[in-house]
């Protein structure tokens, strides 16, 4: 069985990530696999600032 709270504290602090700190994390990605792993989450964040603006009516 997996440390649940172990992956909570994981999605909370990938939460804060900056569209720059995944942009060094794809960069920095040691395999292709990696890579698509962090373009991944970069898209994630992206999608759901973009969700947040469309629901306030902010663009």
């Amino acid at each position: 069985m997996c440390d649940v709270n172990k992956y909570l504290e994981m999605y909370k602090e990938i939460k804060t990530l900056q569209p720059e700190d995944t942009l060094q994390l794809v960069m920095e990605a040691k395999d292709e696999e990696e890579r698509d792993f962090f373009e991944m989450l970069g898209n994630f964040l992206l999608q759901q600032k973009q969700k947040k603006v469309i629901e306030g009516n902010l663009f």
